[in-house]
This record gives C-alpha cells, sequence and structure tokens, in this order.
C-alpha cells in the first residue's frame, strides 16, 4: 500500500478529496499542514450547526492506494486539471501492512467510570472488580466513556441509584446510548433516548441490544419528536449535548422535568457556567456544578416539589 501526500489551499480540499475518491483511493484524511506550529487553527462547530470553514487555510491532503502505480496515476491525472495549479506534491511513500483492526482496537481499553462500573470494549476481557459493566465498542455515534463529559454524567448516574430506581429517564441527544443504558442498568423502569441524528438511534438500539438482554427496562428509541413538546414527564432528565444547543433548549429540556425532579447536562466548559445559569434560571431551574473534570463541568438542577 501507498500513500500519496499533497498539500492544498482551503478551497481545493472538497474538489480534491472528491477527485482522490474518484480515483479509487482507498482513503482519504485532511490534516493540518501547520499543526505544531504557531499557525496552527482548531476548527470545530456544534453538533447539528454549520461549521464556519471546512479546511485549514494550508491542508495537507492524504490518500491511500494499493501500489505506487496507481498513486501515481492520480497524482498525474489531478495535477493537469485547470483547478489544481496550487496543488503541491509532498510526497509518495509505501506504507507497512498492519492488522488495522487490532491496532485500532488497541487504542481503546476498558474505561471506569467507579471503582466498579465499567465501559468494556467487546473484544477486552471485564476486568475482575467491575461488578455493572457497559460493553460498548468506538462507532459512528458520539459517546464511548472515553470523554470527560460522558465520564461525569455516567458517575451521576452510578451515585443516584435512588433518582433513578422504577422512575422514567429522558436521554436527549443520546448518541451512542451509553447514558440511557446506564440509567437502565442502575434501575431505570422506562427510558426514553431520542438524538436528531439517524444513525444516533441505531447505535443505541444496537447497544442496548447487547447490553440490556437481562434489563426489565422498557427503552423507547427516536427522533426529539418521540418525545414531542415540553410536558415536565420525567423524574430524570440527562443531556450530553454543547452549551449552544443546551442553552437554545433550556426551555424544552426544563419543561421535561418533573416536580421533584432533576435535570443533569453536560458538554459545558468551565467558562460557560454563567451563561449556562441565566439560561436556564429563565425557565426556572438553579444550576450548580457537581462535577469537573478537563476544563469541562457537569451542571445540575432539582425543580421544586411545588412546581417551577
Amino acid at each position: 500500500m501507498h500513500e500519496l501526500t499533497l498539500l492544498a489551499a482551503e478551497a481545493q480540499v472538497d474538489i480534491l478529496s472528491d477527485a482522490l475518491i474518484e480515483l479509487e483511493a482507498l482513503s482519504v484524511s485532511v490534516e493540518d499542514f501547520d499543526a505544531d506550529t504557531e499557525r496552527e487553527e482548531a476548527l470545530w462547530g456544534e453538533p447539528g450547526m454549520p461549521v464556519e470553514r471546512e479546511a485549514w487555510e494550508r491542508s495537507t491532503v492524504k490518500s491511500l492506494f494499493p501500489n505506487e502505480a496507481q498513486a501515481l496515476e492520480a497524482v498525474t491525472l489531478i495535477l493537469a486539471q485547470d483547478w489544481a495549479t496550487d496543488i503541491h506534491v509532498q510526497g509518495i511513500q509505501e506504507v507497512e501492512d498492519q492488522d488495522w483492526v487490532r491496532l485500532t482496537q488497541s487504542q481503546f481499553a476498558p474505561v471506569p467510570v467507579t471503582d466498579d462500573f465499567w465501559i468494556v470494549p467487546t473484544w477486552h476481557e471485564v476486568p475482575a472488580q467491575a461488578k455493572t459493566v457497559i460493553r460498548l465498542d468506538p462507532g459512528l455515534a458520539f459517546g464511548t466513556g472515553t470523554h470527560p463529559t460522558t465520564r461525569m454524567c455516567l458517575k451521576w448516574i452510578a451515585r443516584h441509584p435512588e433518582a433513578l430506581q422504577g422512575q422514567r429517564v429522558l436521554d436527549y441527544g443520546c448518541g451512542s446510548g451509553i447514558l440511557a443504558i446506564g440509567a437502565a442498568l442502575h434501575g431505570a423502569a422506562a427510558v426514553d433516548a431520542v438524538d436528531i441524528d439517524p444513525a444516533a438511534v441505531e447505535s443505541t438500539l444496537a447497544n442496548a441490544e447487547v447490553n440490556l438482554k437481562n434489563v426489565d427496562v422498557k427503552l423507547n428509541t427516536g427522533l426529539p419528536d418521540l418525545v414531542g413538546e415540553a410536558q415536565a414527564a420525567y423524574p430524570v432528565v440527562l443531556a450530553n449535548i454543547l452549551a449552544t444547543p443546551l442553552k437554545l433548549l433550556s426551555p424544552l429540556l426544563s419543561g421535561h422535568v418533573a416536580p421533584g425532579g432533576h435535570i443533569v447536562m453536560a458538554g459545558i466548559l468551565a467558562r460557560q457556567e454563567a451563561e449556562l445559569k441565566e439560561a436556564y434560571a429563565a425557565v426556572g431551574l438553579q444550576l450548580s456544578v457537581a462535577d469537573e473534570d478537563d476544563g469541562w463541568i457537569l451542571m445540575t438542577a432539582t425543580r421544586k416539589s411545588g412546581g417551577a
């Protein structure tokens, strides 16, 4: 296998990537050419919202081909195009054959949430100290337990079984379904897990099938219209998204919290604490920071039994 490396301007990345795929590249990846320098840039966006830019000002585009001849043919055809005048070849090099599946799997080890609550990939043995286990492999949907936001939500679940026992739970923005599964394993009688991404709904269903075979829980999954408008129906509402959508959804999410119920939110940076408190105070919930991990915070609130 051979790797073709090209340098492209931001405006050329999409057309170049499409051309490489058309020329039967096995894979195409894009990196910041200026990574680890003073010119390095961070590109990111909130879920469900368009990113400001799709590539870096100077982007490294790498593609894999089965052999050197195909890589040479592909770059020759690309450089002959009118739009490719500013694309520069960085090199073609042989890539050592590896067991890519095993290499990828080696990067994901069991993750402890608490001393006896673990997330364990299916190819790993369950640690001896693990009494409660979620079997979860990295996939298309967000939430494998490795990120601080997910771990903090799961810790809250593990430490508050009395809030979950026999109760109905809403997991809004379910991703992989890890929080819904965690709630079910800690005593929830019913869980509604919703996400705007159909792939996340499919992932939740698949992961629940693996983890909840012997658990008596009613699990409903689907798009957000599954739970409809806010109706104060849930003793526990979980939402591990990001700060901007959490603010926009404040009327909806707060409205789903039943009297005496809890809301548990993550995806919030420590510097965003005040703006989240302000947004939820306006809809009758007094948020406080319940946990912090690596610059991220977990925010929770309890609705007064008498109302907002």
